[in-house]
């Protein structure tokens, strides 16, 4: 099983970018350490070169980081046939201990990925590069997470054995289930309808109070990261339903097969681009005084804003496609 060209692709890359990643790590540590940009020693030229390769380096890295997530849900539903009772990579993750531990550890390790990507493009657009021991201290905060996501995705990837007995994903997304997400799908169904529709509005409108005035940046990132999770809590309880028009299927996986259209990869993303970017305001609105970012945070801040704020209503309005022409009614449920 090893030789599944998804295993393969994450085991090497994960492999790859951990070793790039803790090379970085040890360069930022001599960045932080020694970095003193009015300086003309011949060690302060050398740091200079080096950030410059670390920051190249690492945006590729982070880059593969983000793409991976889906490389690794892509291939836990491609393997699902080889275990028993495994209809999507619900099953398929669930086949050991690790499967959906490798799965929250990427979604964090995604989250800070594209958040130390917009600090070190802010800090690059700098002539001073004032940014450069934050994004450091930020980098190696990030270290210990990649590392323990690829030790537990190597953990779930090699323990693999077929013709495992699996649940469908029928049995762990139910109310039955003994499992958190079966607490939360025994809640109220109009509950995380009023939630989404009432924070996608609000995460839309505070996006563009940033976008238009500047302001507000802290509130928009707090209530971007709330939407996120609203986001994931509503296609799950609520909005797949409607694609797949069965009121008891909550599969939050099913959604990205070919049956129905492979609906669920932009809607994922969606949710990642907009929790990223609207993050992104917030974590750099703390160094707005600083002289050379004065004038190119505001700009950075106003193009997250506009991006969180068109994947947001791409979210909404495919969401809202799926439940509009669904032969599914819920009037009776």
């Amino acid at each position: 099983m090893i030789f599944h060209p998804g295993i393969l692709a994450l085991l090497l890359g994960s492999a790859l970018t951990t070793s790039m990643l803790c090379y970085s790590a040890y360069e930022g540590v001599r960045i932080i350490r020694n970095w003193d940009i009015r300086s003309g020693s011949e060690r302060q030229l050398e740091l200079e070169r080096r950030t410059y390769l670390v920051s190249t380096v690492m945006s590729y890295v982070l880059g593969f980081q983000l793409l991976s997530l889906f490389l690794f849900i892509y291939t836990a539903d491609t393997l699902s046939p080889l275990f028993i009772g495994a209809m999507c990579a619900a099953g398929s993750l669930n086949v050991n201990g690790f499967g959906y531990s490798a799965l929250v550890l990427k979604i964090v390790s995604c989250l800070l990925a594209g958040l130390w990507l917009v600090v070190n493009f802010t800090d690059n657009r700098a002539y001073d590069y004032p940014l450069i021991r934050k994004k450091y201290w930020l980098l190696l905060f990030i270290t210990p997470f990649l590392i323990a996501e690829t030790s537990v995705q190597a953990g779930y990837l090699l323990g693999l054995r077929p013709n495992i007995i699996t649940s469908c994903c029928g049995t762990l997304f139910s109310t039955d289930a003994k499992t958190v997400m079966s607490e939360f799908l025994a809640l109220p169904r109009l509950l995380s309808e009023a939630a989404f529709f009432l924070s996608a509005p609000i995460t839309v409108a505070l996006g563009l109070y940033v976008y238009l005035r500047s302001k507000g940046a802290y509130l928009f990132s707090i209530v971007s990261f709330i939407h996120f999770l609203i986001s994931i809590g509503a296609l799950i309880s609520f909005i797949s339903i409607y694609f797949y028009e069965l009121p008891t299927h909550h599969c939050p996986f099913c959604i990205l097969h070919p049956e129905y259209g492979y609906v669920g990869y932009p809607m994922y993303l969606a949710i990642l681009v907009s929790a990223v970017s609207g993050l992104g305001t917030g974590i750099i609105n703390p160094f707005r005084n600083i002289a050379s970012l004065c004038n190119v945070i505001p700009r950075i801040q106003k193009r997250l804003a506009l991006i969180s704020i068109l994947s947001n209503s791409a979210f909404v309005l495919i969401a809202g496609y799926g439940i509009l022409f669904s032969n599914l009614s819920m009037a009776a449920y």
